[in-house]
Order: C-alpha cells, then sequence, then structure tokens
C-alpha cells in the first residue's frame, strides 16, 4: 500500500469535516466547513485542496466541494468562539 500524498491527506482531512457535519440541514453543513476550513487551515493548504479537490479522482465529499467552490450564505452551527480560534473567550464556554 503507498502513502497517501499531500493532496490525498488534504482531501481526507475534507471529507472527514464533511463526516462531522453531515448531520445538518445542507446548507448548515456547507458553511461550518468553509468557516472551519477557514479558521483552522494554513493558506498553502486551503490553495492546495482548491487546486487537486475538484478532480473527479480526488474522492473529495460533494459537501466539502461545494464550501470550496460557494461562499456560504447559511451560518455554520457551531458557535463562533469554537469554530474561529481569534474569537476565544467569546462566549464559547459551556462552563458556568
Amino acid at each position: 500500500m503507498s502513502a497517501l500524498t499531500s493532496d490525498e491527506k488534504l482531501v481526507r482531512m475534507a471529507n472527514q469535516i464533511s463526516t462531522f457535519f453531515r448531520s445538518y440541514p445542507e446548507e448548515e453543513a456547507v458553511a461550518g466547513i468553509h468557516k472551519h476550513i477557514l479558521a483552522f487551515w494554513t493558506p498553502k493548504m486551503r490553495a492546495s485542496l482548491e487546486a487537486f479537490g475538484p478532480k473527479p479522482e480526488s474522492g473529495l465529499d460533494p459537501l466539502a466541494l461545494r464550501a470550496l467552490r460557494e461562499k456560504p450564505e447559511a451560518d455554520s452551527p457551531v458557535r463562533a468562539g469554537t469554530r474561529n480560534p481569534q474569537l476565544q473567550g467569546a462566549g464559547a464556554s459551556d462552563a458556568g
């Protein structure tokens, strides 16, 4: 079995994110995937996925592909402080 390329690893990661969001309504899922990738992936990672992901052989989940191609109108189902590390402390805690 051969090792995954860096592009294949990015697709696998994006597909894992898609799996997490699949239980939400589709528009919220696409928004959640889009916002997660923007918040936690480096520009280089995003650029690589944008170049490789749309290829038919990539195996990218259709929700992740939509999240790459569209600027979602829906809100992410994940609270802002949780999906964006710059907003930590802005009401994301369940403690209290």
